[in-house]
């Protein structure tokens, strides 16, 4: 749960949007936010707390914490 409240703490820096998250197929979703607005340093952190990006919708997704 802690690593979870970490990277949620990260998203909120870069906006706060109405409908955040998105699970589907074992995949939780980051909504509302452009992956190209996130530092490196904070895309690095948020890697290693199980969160990357999508490529497909320039968003972020986490196998770690769907379902």
């Amino acid at each position: 749960m802690k690593d979870l409240i970490e990277a949620l703490q990260i998203f909120l820096k870069y906006g706060n949007p109405r409908s955040p998250t998105w699970c589907g197929d074992e995949v939780l979703y980051i909504c509302g936010l452009d992956a190209d607005d996130v530092s490196i340093e904070d895309k690095v952190r948020l890697d290693e707390l199980g969160f990357f990006v999508d490529e497909e919708d320039n968003g972020f997704m986490s196998f770690r914490f769907g379902g």
